[in-house]
């Protein structure tokens, strides 16, 4: 693969891939990108995740943005404490608060507990990254994500009322997205000129 380009990396969620999902979409509108596949077994193991997004970031020579959604962002930020590895930057949409609870259908707080969620880091990201956030995501507080962005170093980026951005609240396409992964690679550009 030519250094010169990035690879997009889609982390999702604990749903995994969704046909109709933005980051689906997205993959299929970028020229170089893989997704971290779903888990056999272990599914809602954090470490497991985080070890598959490992698997996937060391099997790529050059640049890479991350593209992570809901628990995907935890995984990346879990990954991001550490991994060594430089990225270029990580779009973080919709964070998925997994230290309240989380409606009806989602794991309870007891079973993230035990599958390593929580607590959250805090630590500021060793690389760029932007936090897309929803003002009524039922699966996080703007004032508790907010304060997340913060700690991570990451500019917060409000979306207004978007649920939790996945085809439940009408997003498969979010073309937004594309506009803020190119704005972390025009970032990279810029500090290497």
């Amino acid at each position: 693969m030519n250094d010169s380009k990035v690879t997009v990396v889609i982390v999702p969620g604990l749903r995994d891939h969704v046909a109709d999902h933005w980051q689906t979409h997205l993959a299929d509108q970028l020229e170089h990108t893989v997704t971290v596949p779903p888990l056999e077994h272990d599914k809602l193991s954090r470490a497991a995740r985080v070890a598959a997004l490992d698997e996937v970031v060391n099997s790529i020579d050059g640049p890479i943005v991350l593209v992570a959604h809901s628990a995907g962002v935890i995984t990346t930020v879990h990954w991001a404490q550490q991994s060594t590895r430089p990225i270029v930057g990580a779009l973080l949409a919709t964070p998925a608060d997994l230290e309240q609870p989380l409606p009806h259908g989602y794991p309870t707080a007891d079973q993230l507990d035990d599958a390593g969620w929580t607590p959250i880091p805090r630590r500021r990201l060793p690389f760029p990254s932007i936090v897309a956030a929803s003002s009524n995501d039922p699966l996080g507080s703007s004032r508790r994500i907010a304060g997340m962005a913060e700690a991570w170093g990451s500019r917060l980026v409000s979306l207004g009322p978007v649920g939790h951005l996945n085809p439940a609240a009408g997003y498969g396409r979010w073309p937004q997205a594309k506009d803020l992964v190119q704005d972390l690679i025009a970032a990279r550009e810029q500090v290497a000129l």
